[in-house]
């Protein structure tokens, strides 16, 4: 078996455990599919009991009773279809929601390569769209599939104590029209298949283009984007109608050949009763047995596109499952208090499909609580670099060592909770203040939660709040959204802490406002910051240049700007900042 095989297979057993019930509701709704099998099964018996008595000459009140029992029944399976139905969505709604977690943690937890190469809408469509899927199945198969079957086994059953024959051509009938769903199936799924992903692109293409709706309209870009829209829409127009002609097809088809199966069955039972094998009533009974054998079909028909889609959704759920990540946790904890020490030593990274070098022979060292500033033109590695210290990716060539722990080999958890980050995009939640703090972890305290604030600047802006720290985020400017960001690393009280541009949204007035708060974060901390604005770097230990993804200067800040030849100098001349 190939490795992907085994992923697979392992992925397929993992969905149904999670889709699996427990035993309690295992056992009532069996008890409720035996009832929705056996219940319609007794009708027909009646039916022949009440049209022989009828010939006989029995008594109103003898042929009352007989019909009150069949409505009795009649009632009986309905109510136990509509126990089956409620029970099979629910457990299927709870194995799904169960389905949907584990997607959810899973796709969290693969890394940027793996996000790069899939839209958000796409991911959406996948984790909810699909498993919808999956769960519209499983009510249908509980209730079409299963009773169908076991509705059918005991029809076929039924019909072979009453006449051999007559139950030995059903059985062939039964299996020749199954044989022909089987076959029909294998045609169906592919389109299936692509209806759903065209519908996965749509989604993406949706959500990109929705994301971007500011910058387009500003650009004067809508053409493109209705033209971009009118051509997936059309790709989608095709994969559905191609899906909806093998459906009705294979609709069409199988109608015929019911209506030439009941012929058949009626020819054969009149045939009986010419040879007095039969009465009228047990030839009622046979014909409806025979429509009762329709039925079942026609509802595994009108459910195969349901099972297409589920079909094609549990091999997509699969292929996510079996999306592996390419960076392989560690187990080794960061020193758990006090600064972290850096060392990049000789590292060499390009994003994969990219055979151009990001960053090359990088050498690079920090003593704890030292803080470096990374300068360099657009493009020439900088947030490359942060992004590695971070370990959202891990170098080709080298080793980047946090603490003395080669980041390859250190513990996530101690990782994410050492290492802080303030970036210039910042993700807030439409969720408290408290839980934009924490990020939904257990919170430490209001009074920590109002000091990260202060530290931040938003001290006066937290005692505005309606509802305090209980106020949900609705609308804040991008220079607010920073400096909650600034708060969150507060909060985390981190070892090391890597600024992204992280005052590039803030005002001048704002980012004096808040440099003594960035003092204090850095203050017994190592940092790293990347910034466009040079100011921002007067008071960091050591400069370095970076330049087409190589450090080609590297030193003392003071050292650097003392230097009439440095690059540093110059570029704080160009940039009007004082040495």
């Amino acid at each position: 078996m190939r490795p992907s095989d085994s992923r697979t297979s392992s992925s397929d057993t993992s969905l149904l455990h999670l889709l699996r019930p427990g035993r309690r509701p295992a056992a009532a709704l069996t008890g409720a599919v035996a009832a929705v099998t056996a219940l319609p099964l007794a009708a027909p018996q009646i039916t022949r009991r009440f049209v022989d008595d009828a010939i006989a000459g029995a008594s109103i009140r003898h042929l009352t009773m007989i019909a009150l029992g069949y409505l009795g029944l009649a009632a009986g399976g309905q109510a136990a279809r509509m126990l089956t139905a409620w029970l099979a969505s629910r457990l299927a709604w709870d194995g799904s929601n169960r389905l949907r977690e584990r997607l959810t943690e899973h796709t969290l937890g693969l890394d940027l390569a793996f996000h790069g190469r899939h839209t958000p809408g796409e991911l959406i469509e996948r984790v909810d769209g699909d498993v919808v899927a999956v769960a519209d199945f499983v009510v249908a198969f509980l209730l079409d599939v299963v009773a169908g079957v076991l509705l059918l086994a005991g029809v076929v059953a039924v019909v072979f104590t009453v006449d051999w024959r007559i139950g030995a051509v059903l059985l062939a009938y039964c299996l020749l029209i199954g044989y022909g769903m089987v076959r029909a199936q294998r045609l169906a799924v592919p389109s299936a298949a692509g209806s759903r992903a065209a519908n996965a692109t749509l989604t993406g293409v949706l959500e990109e283009r929705l994301a971007g709706a500011e910058d387009l309209r500003a650009n004067g870009a809508g053409e493109h984007t209705v033209r971009r829209f009118h051509q997936t829409s059309a790709a989608v127009l095709r994969a559905e109608r191609h899906d909806a002609r093998v459906g009705t097809t294979l609709l069409a088809g199988t109608s015929v050949a019911f209506a030439a199966g009941t012929a058949i069955m009626l020819g054969l039972a009149a045939w009986t009763m010419e040879t007095g094998a039969l009465t009228v009533g047990t030839a009622v009974l046979l014909f409806q047995y025979t429509l009762m054998v329709r039925a079942p079909f026609e509802r595994l028909i009108d459910q195969i596109r349901q099972y297409q889609a589920a079909l094609a959704g549990l091999s997509r759920i699969a292929g996510l499952l079996a999306e592996r990540p390419s960076l392989i946790p560690g187990t080794r904890p960061l020193p758990a208090t006090g600064p972290l020490g850096l060392r990049l030593d000789g590292v060499g990274f390009s994003y994969p499909g990219d055979d151009e070098r990001v960053l090359s022979g990088i050498d690079l060292t920090l003593a704890p609580g030292e803080t470096l500033g990374l300068v360099g033109r657009t493009g020439s590695g900088k947030t490359t670099l942060g992004r590695l210290v971070l370990r959202l990716h891990d170098p080709d060539e080298g080793a980047v060592l946090v603490g003395g722990v080669d980041l390859r080999e250190a513990d996530p958890h101690s990782l994410r909770a050492r290492i802080g980050v303030v970036t210039q995009d910042v993700q807030l939640f439409a969720a408290s203040v408290r839980d934009n703090l924490t990020l939904f972890r257990p919170s430490p305290g209001d009074e920590r939660l109002r000091a990260a604030l202060g530290a931040a600047g938003l001290a006066e802006w937290a005692d505005e709040l309606p509802d305090g720290l209980d106020t949900e985020l609705r609308t804040v400017s991008a220079g607010q959204a920073q400096l909650l960001a600034f708060a969150r690393a507060f909060l985390a009280d981190p070892g090391l802490v890597v600024l992204d541009e992280a005052s590039s949204r803030l005002d001048p007035a704002t980012e004096r406002r808040i440099e003594d708060g960035v003092a204090r974060l850095l203050h017994g901390r190592t940092g790293v910051i990347i910034a466009h604005r040079l100011s921002s770097l007067a008071k960091v230990d050591k400069i370095a240049v970076l330049d087409h993804g190589k450090i080609v200067e590297c030193g003392r800040r003071a050292d650097l700007a003392a230097d009439p030849h440095s690059r540093f100098g110059r570029l704080l001349d160009l940039a009007g900042v004082s040495r």
